[in-house]
């Protein structure tokens, strides 16, 4: 065969691979919302078009035929499934979506656990479950998603520690795991940065009534010390209030009896008939 055509050739088959992966999407993709569609119920049906049909090829450019979808160069990279009273729970196999960057399926009521699986999502920055009903412990190895930068968990039933690993993640910029049912001591390195200085406040940490440490225990201080006023103020007025009425109570008698020997006096000076 010439040279110029097996060139001819081989440019040939890198256009048909490329033509067949845009008609077919990627399988990873595909796996991803197959197994994610199984594994959550939609009473509200808003996800009526995630079909089959479109889960072969989700993408078209940047854009998607799928409610929630967003691509970026025939992957999808994005995930934003929020407040459509979705139930069920997360797949594991939402880490085949290996290009997602973004992944938030928040005001839900998903329940069960979050999948130690999403460790394989290594370009997720963004992970946001906040307000579902999910429970467990969270994993530590989500943490080797390396670039996350907002971890948001809030309003949930998680239990357990706080994983460490969390305060090692670099790019972390936002992080909340209030009012869920967490325990133990806040990691050091998620309340305080190199130097001394604050990383996370209370505002991320409040409503774990077994939860405790700094930021927390600088506001429990500075709720005490209000107390503490508060009871002052209440003793001091309280016992103003005693003396006061002592003093009442003295000044009548002293009162009541001047007038009985006032009384005594009149009575010994009136004649007798």
């Amino acid at each position: 065969m010439p040279v110029n055509h097996r060139l001819l050739f081989l440019l040939f088959l890198l256009s048909f691979e490329t033509a067949q992966r845009l008609v077919s999407g990627d399988p990873n993709d595909e796996a991803c919302l197959t197994n994610l569609r199984q594994s959550l119920e939609d009473p509200a049906n808003n996800l009526r078009n995630w079909t089959k049909s479109f889960f072969s090829n989700p993408c078209s450019g940047f854009s998607s035929y799928l409610h929630g979808v967003i691509c970026n160069n025939g992957r999808i990279y994005k995930l934003s499934l929020t407040n459509l009273s979705l139930r069920g729970s997360i797949s594991p196999f939402l880490s085949n979506c290996t290009n997602l960057q973004s992944l938030d399926l928040s005001s839900n009521q998903i329940s069960g656990e979050i999948p130690p699986q999403l460790q394989f999502l290594v370009n997720l920055a963004v992970l946001n479950l906040s307000s579902n009903r999910l429970s467990g412990q969270i994993s530590p190895q989500l943490a080797l998603c390396a670039y996350l930068n907002v971890i948001d968990l809030h309003d949930n039933q998680l239990s357990g520690q706080i994983p460490y690993q969390f305060g090692l993640l670099a790019r972390l910029s936002a992080f909340d795991v209030s009012n869920n049912k967490l325990s133990g001591q806040i990691p050091s390195n998620l309340a305080m940065r190199n130097g001394n200085l604050p990383r996370f406040n209370a505002s991320s940490f409040i409503g774990n009534k077994k939860l405790f440490g700094y930021p927390l225990e600088e506001m429990k201080n500075k709720g005490l010390s209000i107390m503490a006023i508060v009871g002052i103020g209440l003793g001091s007025g309280i016992a103003s209030l005693v003396i006061s009425f002592t003093g009442v109570c003295i000044w009548l008698k002293i009162t009541e009896k001047k007038m009985e020997e006032e009384e005594g006096k009149i009575s010994h000076s009136m004649p007798v008939y």
